[in-house]
């Protein structure tokens, strides 16, 4: 078995008991540092800690040895497909299915809540409000999302593809503001929290955006939009789940099958097949209008602290803090560079104990980095405009893209400096490095 199986299991076992990291280390006269590194499956407690950690946890020292054999590393993916109404969600989930379960992959499919409700006469005109049947899909969403991931974790397949037939951030587009807040305050739960538990999010533009002719509400009994109120709920999907920190959209420039293609392409490219990569462009453009920027409906400001860790071996290693009013979730990156455009990466979601104890393993070298992120969706492309407080003229866009001979189209509103793909100088390990130059430049100006 991997080391990470086993770490995750260790890991389950102190927060069912509501232990800490620290006390544990305490208990068995170990640091905290050697806890965490089992828990993420850096390594494996020695044989005489076993006995020490079944006791502590209340649980049999067979229990605990049988976990340690070896088993199969099993790969979880959860990711949404999302979309505007008369989409073809349906026929997608259909080709999906089909396409990476010859690839090896369990394909389980979260239904869509929506649908079930209301072709079950549970409906926004048969409750009491719009609030009272928004809250019951919220909660029932949760839940079967929540039997998915749990089914999952017990199967035998190394390869398992969660597919949520919409999200929970989609109740967002449904609902006024302030409403969707409240429900959040209700279910104790973030929009940060929510949106970011998955691990990508895929949204297909609504026919009735470019291909009028085969808009139609024929084909599914929950949907009742005209094509115009059509285009409008599109967009305020899209600036939903504008945010994600791997969000894709997939437009009706082409005809419907090379549609579908354009999504396969997108789902493969993110679960790394055959290996994780990244295509990415990146610009140097002068500093934006930030008013103008909070205004739009499809840009979401997101707060970013990254912070580089020692490595070894070329790969760098960086663990990150995203979120927006001390709301964040946490992530560790690792990367290696393939070419100019082209890396391999891979990242993963950490607890709040885990990003505090790789934040021991900094490397003191390299300035922490402090950003403003806003993530732009313009003509259906997902732009990242990094916001540094170092600069006051000047900041970085990025884009990353399913091909490296994907075309680009800048906003209008922004303004190119030149593209800096290519540059060290301009890359953010490159700048941890110059900060403190940065600095003490800008505080002598």
């Amino acid at each position: 078995m991997k080391n990470i199986d086993f770490g995750n299991y260790l890991y389950q076992l102190r927060k069912d008991s509501g232990l800490t990291q620290r006390f544990v280390a305490y208990q068995l006269d170990v640091t905290d540092k050697a806890v965490s590194k089992w828990e993420m499956g850096k390594s494996m407690p020695d044989v005489n800690k076993l006995n020490l950690l079944a006791s502590l946890y209340n649980v049999s020292l067979d229990e605990l040895l049988n976990h340690t054999k070896e088993q199969k590393d099993i790969k979880i993916s959860k990711i949404v497909l999302t979309g505007g109404p008369c989409a073809g969600k349906t026929t997608a989930l259909t080709w999906i299915n089909n396409y990476f379960s010859k690839r090896g992959y369990t394909v389980l499919f979260v239904p869509e809540t929506a649908t079930e409700l209301i072709s079950n006469g549970v409906a926004p005109w048969t409750c009491n409000s719009n609030y009272d049947y928004q809250t019951f899909q919220f909660r029932l969403q949760k839940v079967k999302e929540q039997i998915f991931d749990d089914a999952a974790k017990t199967m035998k397949s190394n390869k398992i593809l969660i597919v949520c037939d919409r999200g929970l951030l989609d109740n967002k587009a449904y609902m006024k503001e302030a409403e969707f807040k409240q429900l959040l305050r209700e279910f104790g739960t973030s929009e940060t929290k929510e949106r970011d538990s998955y691990d990508a999010v895929f949204h297909l533009v609504s026919a009735a955006k470019g291909k009028e002719n085969v808009y139609t509400l024929a084909n599914n009994m929950a949907r009742t939009e005209s094509v115009e109120e059509a285009k409008k709920l599109d967009d305020k999907i899209i600036s939903a789940w504008t945010g994600h920190p791997h969000f894709r959209i997939i437009d009706n420039s082409t005809e419907f099958e090379e549609k579908l293609e354009r999504l396969l392409k997108e789902i493969t490219v993110f679960l790394g097949e055959p290996e994780p990569y990244e295509i990415e462009r990146k610009y140097l453009i002068y500093y934006p209008d930030i008013k103008e920027l909070e205004r739009m409906p499809n840009c979401t400001k997101i707060d970013i602290v990254q912070t580089y860790l020692k490595s070894e071996d070329g790969v760098e290693r960086r663990v990150r803090a995203r979120g927006i009013d001390g709301d964040y979730l946490y992530y560790l990156t690792e990367k290696r560079k393939i070419s100019n455009l082209k890396r391999v990466e891979t990242e993963r979601k950490l607890t709040q104990d885990e990003y505090l104890s790789l934040l021991m393993e900094a490397d003191n070298r390299l300035h922490p980095i402090h950003k403003t992120r806003y993530c732009l969706v313009d003509n259906n492309q997902y732009f990242e405009i990094d916001i540094y407080p170092e600069w006051d003229n000047q900041a970085i866009m990025e884009i990353e893209l399913s091909s490296e001979e994907q075309e680009i189209q800048i906003p209008k509103f922004i303004k190119i400096i030149k593209e800096v793909t290519d540059k060290e100088c301009y890359k953010n390990y490159q700048m941890a490095k110059d900060m403190p130059k940065q600095l003490v430049m800008k505080k002598n100006s």
